[in-house]
Formats: structure tokens, sequence, C-alpha cells
């Protein structure tokens, strides 16, 4: 039996109202203090009760037949019942005071995870990697749950450093290409961070925006072109305050692993582990659509390379479109493609669906024939 997630006060409290006999519902971080009389009045069976609080009388009620997860005293939520956003792990930012960054939930959490310890190991008091592996099996929850309103094949990601400037033109171009991907339907993900990442949550933020908008947003973020600029989250809040987004989403999954990498703002929905070895995996899994691979270093090579083991041994059920943006760097740079090509020729992979173009438009076009083909075809 699937449990029945309640995530909300409000959830709960309708739910006390309609139901007397309450099987199966998994209560994340819900307080019962101000509806006890309600819950005194219902029975509960195989329900889950994941942090949260209980009074004293429904602690003795529900002990039986049902599972209790108390709280865990640290700094994040262990059992959070939804996916970050720029307000709550940004909350206490002020702008145009960047000392404040430090107060913001995201960095106290960072703080917290450097002083006791990065590495999942002995060296770590037990408590604290139960909290963080609770806090990851609640954010992948949570980010299922959210993937689950999107069609598989329509889930995109793009890759790419985060050292690439505000002011770079490849920015501009992984920009419009999101713009783009978003306007026609796709759900944009990446990495959540700055650089390329964040290129690409601020293209779904400017879908259905003009491109007089977008060049006046791009002016904007340019005061700060990098990530360690102190008005970096500044000039994002400014752009996200003057083009508001209320119809389009896209999903960042950063981790604190790289916490001195902000999460960009853009990003309306973001998963935030701190295991990044789950995080690693899990963007390439959820990347059903396809990925676009623009310049990058060490780690947009290990998500090549890994994603072209997936697609190889089509660990989903079939291979995914990986798209190649910056013909000269992946030929001459670091001459990804032609060897991928070669050992596609040689047998050495199979069912890579390669594409190697500056085009927006045809990546574009694969993309969308991808997402629009029959499995069969595909």
């Amino acid at each position: 039996m699937k449990h029945i997630e309640i995530n909300t006060p409000e959830e709960a409290l309708q739910l006390l109202k309609s139901k007397k006999h309450i099987k199966g519902y998994a209560f994340q971080s819900i307080d019962f203090s101000p509806f006890k009389t309600e819950a005194a009045a219902c029975t509960f069976q195989n329900c889950l009760f994941l942090g949260g609080h209980l009074p004293l009388d429904m602690q003795r009620a529900v002990e039986t037949e049902n599972l209790v997860f108390p709280n865990i005293q640290v700094p994040f939520n262990p059992f959070i019942g939804h996916l970050y956003d720029a307000f709550t792990l940004y909350a206490h930012y002020v702008p145009g005071q960047p000392e404040t960054f430090k107060q913001t939930f995201d960095q106290i959490v960072y703080r917290h995870y450097l002083t006791l310890g990065k590495e999942m190991s002995s060296a770590i008091d037990i408590k604290e990697t139960l909290a963080r592996t609770l806090h990851d099996h609640s954010i992948s929850n949570a980010l299922h749950e959210f993937l689950s309103q999107y069609d598989e094949r329509s889930i995109v990601g793009i890759m790419g450093g985060h050292g690439l400037k505000r002011t770079d033109t490849c920015y501009r171009q992984i920009v419009s290409l999101s713009k783009q991907l978003t306007e026609e339907g796709f759900l944009m993900i990446s990495g959540g961070g700055p650089g390329a990442m964040e290129a690409t949550h601020l293209g779904a933020w400017m879908a259905e925006k003009t491109e007089a908008e977008l060049t006046t947003a791009l002016e904007i973020l340019k005061q700060a072109p990098t990530f360690d600029h102190p008005l970096w989250l500044d000039t994002a809040f400014e752009v996200m305050q003057r083009f508001p987004q209320i119809q389009y989403q896209s999903l960042g999954v950063p981790t604190w692993l790289y916490g001195h990498e902000p999460a960009t703002p853009f990003a309306t929905h973001i998963a935030k582990y701190f295991d990044n070895s789950i995080r690693e995996d899990g963007i390439l899994t959820i990347a059903k659509g396809g990925i676009v691979y623009t310049p990058g270093s060490a780690g947009t090579m290990q998500e090549i390379f890994q994603d072209a083991t997936q697609n190889h041994y089509e660990s989903f059920g079939y291979a995914s479109p990986m798209i190649f943006m910056g013909e000269e760097f992946w030929t001459q740079e670091i001459p990804v493609y032609p060897l991928l090509s070669s050992l596609m020729k040689r047998g050495r992979y199979r069912n890579l669906l390669l594409t190697l173009t500056d085009k927006q438009e045809e990546m574009v076009s694969v993309l969308k024939a991808f997402r629009d083909a029959s499995p069969q075809e595909s």
C-alpha cells in the first residue's frame, strides 16, 4: 500500500475533519498541537508521523499501530515535505547588504555541514549522518512528486561550467536556448548553481518575455558577472522582481558539497542535497528528454561519460539525446565528440544519440522530435 502524503497543516486539518479512522497516511513535519481536539476524535492505523509534533495524549494513541519518527535537532528539516526555492534558501538575506548572505538558511546549513564534516564516515556522529540521509530521502520524494506532473521526455538538462560569466556570449546562448525550450513545453533542469546552470534557469524564468526584456535582464546581471561578486544575488533578485514569473517552472539540483557556489535564485524549484553522488546520478536519471552539454571542465566530462553509459545500456528503457553545444570546444579543445563518435563506430558504445551543433534551431528540433516520437520510433 502506498502511503498518502500530508505535507501542510491545512491538509492535515481537512483530513482530521473528514475521516474518523485514518489509515495509510504519511504526515511530514506536521504540528498537531493546534488541532489536538480533532485528532483526539480520530484513530490512526499504518500511518507515518515524520518529525513534527504530537501532543502527549496523541503520542500514546498512535504508538502501537503506527511509525513515529521524532524530530532531530539539526539546523535543517530531515523530513522536509517540499522542494526549496530561492526564498527559503535565502531567507534573511537583505538586498544591498551582501554581508547578510551569511545569515541565510543556506549558509547556516553549509557551515554546520563543514563543521561536522562533509564525508559520511565513522568520524561523524551517527545522529548527523541519519539526519542528512533522511533529508536527502525527503528531497528525493518531493522531487519525484514534482516531476510526476511532467511527461518524462519533456525533461531536459543543460550541463556546463559553473565559472561561465554572465557577460560571456555562451551565457546568452544558453539563456536563449532554455527560454525557447521552456516555451515549447520542456522542463529545464541543471545542477542549480552559477554559470551555465544559472543561464539555464534564467532562460526558463524569462519565458514569454520579449527580446528587449531579456536584454534588459542581462544588462542588470552584467553588473555582477561572477558568483563571487557581492552583487551576484542582488542583481538576480532585481531581475526576478522586475520580470516576475508565475507560469513556467524549472528545477535546480545543487548540493551542499559545493556550498561555496550559491544556488541560482532563478530556479523555481530547488532540490538541494547533502550527498553529491545521489544528486549527480539523479540529474542524469531524470533528464530523460535529453541533455545539452555546453563547454565545461572535469565535472561536465564526468557527466558526459556517465550519461553515455546510461544510454549505452538503455538503463531506463531507452537512450536519450546527447547534444554538444560548441563545435570547436568539443572537437578541438576537449575532443570528446570525435571520441564518442569513434567508439560508436567501433561498437564500444551503442545507442548514443549524438548531435554536435551551435545552431539553436537544430537543438530544439532534435529534442522536440525525440519528445514527440513514439517509444518504438526512438
